[in-house]
């Protein structure tokens, strides 16, 4: 069985999802704690929980997404994993950071590997299917898993709404075709755990989407 948290850090209100399973294995997606006091939240969580942390994982490598991936490095060694594609805006998030006035981004370590289109990784005995979603930026990747029916979708699909692709690397026509071809695909029946905001379900954005309807 798996269990998804939800923690809600930093001034763009980002979605940090710890993953963990019955032998308290654990990921953390998409760390977005920013400040001192989130970073410790962060760490306290992991730490009341007795979770042993055996990855991070960047769906995508906007600023807002890996502001806690230096932290976490120096607390438990761990690099993160990111698609190649990205690599480009993960050397250049604490630049990013100054266009959007937020200082004190911490450099990222470099990525311990790069996340493969196609690629099943498993937390414990639970299959996660990477899937490649360009658009939002180049290489952006969801993580879907057959067995609990969610997926965990970054900043691909929201709850009524897409990602942004006005900034770099951006392809407004690749997001929906790749929504429409590799998401919606899924099923309806599919939940999914957005990096803003709250959950929906593929049935829902299918359905009422007004950017992308199937």
């Amino acid at each position: 069985m798996l269990t998804v948290e939800k923690i809600t850090y930093g001034p763009f209100a980002e979605n940090t999802y710890i993953l963990y399973n019955e032998e308290k294995e654990a990921w953390i997606i998409d760390p977005g704690c920013y400040e001192q006091s989130e970073k410790e939240d962060l760490a306290e969580r992991i730490d009341s929980l007795g979770l042993i942390l055996r990855k991070v994982i960047n769906t995508h490598c906007h600023v807002d997404h890996i502001t806690g991936n230096a932290f976490l490095f120096r607390k438990l060694g761990l690099k993160p994993e990111i698609p190649e594609k990205d690599l480009f805006l993960l050397e250049q998030a604490p630049l990013h950071a100054q266009v959007f006035r937020v200082s004190g981004v911490e450099a990222s370590p470099e990525p311990s590997r790069f996340l493969l289109d196609g690629e099943s990784m498993f937390l414990g005995d639970i299959e996660f299917q990477v899937i490649e979603v360009a658009g939002h930026t180049p290489g952006h990747i969801v993580l879907y898993c057959p067995e609990e029916k969610i997926v965990i979708a970054g900043d691909v699909l929201f709850d009524g709404s897409i990602g942004r692709t006005d900034l770099p690397g951006g392809d407004h026509d690749s997001l929906l075709k790749n929504i429409a071809e590799r998401i919606y695909s899924l099923g309806d029946d599919i939940k999914v755990y957005c990096g803003h905001g709250t959950e929906t379900t593929i049935g829902k954005e299918r359905k009422t989407n007004p950017f992308v309807r199937a």
